[in-house]
């Protein structure tokens, strides 16, 4: 895991954290359109707060493959179904916290 930050001076400064993982990679990798390194840390960090390490490299592949999760979603599995909704958690807290 990596932790960058970085500081301004004066008032109203802020500090960016970026956390390194699974979700990060995937994202910067897929490159697509609004994935900036902070956005895609700011994912991670939240992944690292809702998910296991296995749900987040489970995950992870659905940046380059987005039809294993629809896969999933549609699967009769409990695992499947209990992961989709971990995952759908997540994707909520993520997309509040990290627009």
């Amino acid at each position: 895991m990596t932790f960058v930050a970085s500081c301004g001076s004066g008032r109203g400064s802020a500090v960016t954290r970026v956390v390194g993982g699974p979700i990060t990679s995937a994202c910067m990798q897929a490159a697509r359109t609004g994935a900036t390194l902070e956005r895609c840390g700011c994912v991670q960090a939240v992944a690292n707060d809702s998910l296991s390490s296995s749900d987040q490299r489970r995950g992870a592949a659905f940046f380059t493959d987005p039809q294993r999760a629809q896969e999933i979603r549609q699967s009769s599995s409990r695992s499947d179904s209990e992961f989709w909704e971990r995952w759908s958690a997540f994707s909520q807290k993520a997309a509040e916290l990290c627009e």
